[in-house]
């Protein structure tokens, strides 16, 4: 695939960036795409390995190898670099729902299992799926496929986003009948207000949501299920009931001082000051309305944990123009390179410095991570304000009751540090726990709906005896018929192309169970 000699030929070339002290003057995608012709050249790097482990997305060493939607990507490389981009774009629509997406937040599995990476940099095969992509849109081969024929079955789809909207779409696309219900005022879920303009203007979503419409997909907002939505209405409504409603349960932090004034979940932070920008100023417009958003500008800000979401704040931060951005990370720095323990094609535990970070060290003189420590206490003025933070150092120890190592706090290695905004990013506990309750479904020991094993179908709680004892625990085939369950509220936290995979199975199962069998 791809040109033979092309990884001997070519260097790898990406977008463009804007400097780090351009793009926090704004809340838009700040790459610049390279050329076609460029891209096309990148495309010619895809080097005809013969097993492509680009496009295997199983477990390797327990971390996933690869793309979990299975992409056919030395197929669209070789296409793109032999300039047909329409037979591009379709093949890359064979398996992937959502393109638009995952070629701006993904972090690209795909090239962490490229062979080009090996010995060398992987092909880019992520901006290369946002070419072919675009190119789809800008030469209308993104329209709306109706279905010419309906089936009679009706589907409710709960939470609208990227697991959501893969199974509605793949069931749509099937001939059901397909509302989608979501809690917040806009269509996206984690990708509306989950994500930061900056990696995905909500124009793209609107984008993709508005030809699903055209499609016969029904949206219904400011629907919270389970609260101002009854479970017992959606069971009599409709034939199938698909739980998509993410992992939004943030995990908390138990110190001293948790209730000062000023400390906030990440996702809360997140949401306000992209509402404000889509309420004030347009989808186009970066403009913060003053009062509607939790702002950092001017304060002293610490983002407590890492990973994508973490960085995200720090971001953030930067463009509301704080006084300082600390990031608290509870693990040790990883490595620059990969480890002998830890060799290709496992996805590689290695330092990564994304966008946020870059900035805060541009601004700042310094990387804002702080490895190995946590938050003691939170400490408060005479007005109940946040004004500091205690933390600790942590180091791992082997735990002797359990065996595990486990990172506890250094002795004496107390500091103060100024801190008037603090921001929660230490993961989710699986969805709010009202949602189970309301279907009647049981949970895993990590809080996410239990499915029957290898399957999506929900597994329901046992029935209640007389004398208010419970029957025992549900066996393999006990689950509540017509429920399922999709993406992070099924497998917990996790990245925006697992939940458009999972979701895209959770959609064949349902049709099988409709149906008796199925085509998709």
């Amino acid at each position: 695939m791809g040109k033979a000699t092309g990884f001997l030929e070519y260097e790898r070339e990406s977008a463009q960036a804007q400097s780090p002290r351009e793009r926090i003057g704004h809340f838009h995608e700040f790459h610049t795409p390279l050329a076609e012709d460029k891209q096309k050249r990148q495309a010619a790097r895809c080097m005809e390995c013969g097993v492509p482990f680009c496009q295997y997305g199983e477990a390797v060493a327990g971390m996933t190898s690869g793309c979990p939607l299975h992409n056919l990507i030395p197929e669209w490389n070789d296409l793109l670099y032999r300039g047909n981009l329409k037979e591009a774009f379709f093949r890359l629509r064979k398996t992937s729902s959502f393109p638009e997406f995952t070629s701006r937040v993904c972090p690209a599995l795909c090239e962490k299992a490229c062979t080009c990476g090996l010995n060398g940099e992987a092909v880019s095969t992520k901006e290369n799926e946002y070419t072919i992509t675009e190119y789809g849109y800008a030469n209308g081969l993104m329209k709306p496929h109706i279905p010419q024929n309906r089936t009679a079955k009706k589907i409710a789809v709960i939470g609208s986003g990227p697991a959501g909207l893969a199974v509605a779409d793949r069931l749509n696309f099937r001939g059901h009948s397909v509302t989608v219900y979501e809690k917040s005022d806009r269509i996206g879920g984690l990708l509306m207000y989950g994500i930061p303009n900056m990696k995905l203007e909500k124009s793209v979503i609107k984008r993709r949501t508005d030809i699903m419409e055209q499609e016969g997909i029904v949206f219904v907002t400011g629907a919270e299920v389970g609260a101002s939505v009854e479970a017992a209405d959606l069971k009599e409504q409709y034939d199938a009931i698909v739980l998509a409603c993410g992992a939004g349960n943030p995990r908390d932090i138990a110190a001293k001082g948790r209730d000062a004034k000023g400390i906030h979940f990440a996702v809360d932070f997140l949401t306000s000051t992209t509402k404000s920008l889509l309420d004030h100023g347009g989808i186009d417009d970066a403009v913060l309305k003053r009062g509607s958003y939790i702002s950092a500008k001017g304060k002293d800000v610490v983002v407590i944990g890492g990973g994508d979401t973490g960085n995200d704040c720090v971001g953030t931060c930067m463009r509301h123009g704080a006084k300082s951005v600390v990031q608290l990370e509870m693990m040790p720095k990883p490595p620059e390179q990969r480890r002998e323990s830890n060799p290709w094609p496992e996805w590689p535990l290695v330092l990564k410095t994304d966008y946020g970070q870059e900035e805060a060290a541009d601004i700042f003189g310094s990387d804002p991570r702080i490895y190995q420590t946590t938050v003691k206490e939170f400490v408060k003025d005479a007005k109940g304000n946040l004004k500091e933070l205690i933390i600790v150092s942590l180091e791992s120890k082997r735990n002797e009751q359990t065996g595990r190592m486990e990172m506890t706090e250094v002795k004496d290695s107390e500091q103060r540090i100024p801190c008037q905004l603090a921001l929660i990013a230490a993961g989710f506990l699986g969805p709010m726990p009202y949602l189970a309750k309301a279907f009647e479904l049981e949970t895993d020991g990590r809080s996410n709906i239990l499915t029957e094993p290898e399957t999506h179908q929900a597994v329901s709680k046992p029935a209640q005896q007389a004398g208010g004892k419970r029957n025992p625990a549900p066996s393999a085939g006990a689950q509540s018929a017509g429920i399922f369950a999709a993406g992070d509220s099924r497998t917990g936290q996790s990245l925006v192309v697992k939940a458009i995979a999972d979701g895209r199975a959770c959609a064949r199962e349902v049709d099988e169970y409709l149906m008796g069998y199925s085509n998709l």
